[in-house]
């Protein structure tokens, strides 16, 4: 039963585990590479790339390719979208944990 209160909303795009992961990494840094996103989410490269795309296209992190030695390089880092979504997300996780504190009504 609902107390009058919004109920919490959660972003289906971020809250992919996957995405999830990659988005918390990528708020606690101004831009990562792509070998550190690897290791830090422990996603496959394919499983990594895919979900970058789909971040991509959907405004949430900017990728930059270039060569450092020329070796090639990919830097991933939130767009101003991005951290708002991630921050809004976490902002509704709070929320949503807060609302199972509240005790019933007896």
């Amino acid at each position: 039963m609902s107390d009058g209160r919004d109920e919490p909303q959660l972003d289906r795009l971020v809250h992919e585990p996957a995405r999830l992961a990659i988005m918390t990494v990528l708020s606690s840094v101004r831009a990562a590479d792509f070998l550190f996103l690897q290791r830090a989410t422990n996603l496959t490269k394919g499983n990594l790339s895919s979900h970058l795309t789909k971040l991509e296209d959907a405004g949430l992190v900017k990728i930059e390719k270039t060569f450092v030695n020329r070796k090639p390089n990919t830097k991933v880092e939130l767009t101003p979208l991005g951290k708002e979504r991630i921050a809004d997300h976490w902002n509704q996780l709070d929320r949503l944990k807060s609302l199972s504190k509240i005790s019933p009504e007896t």
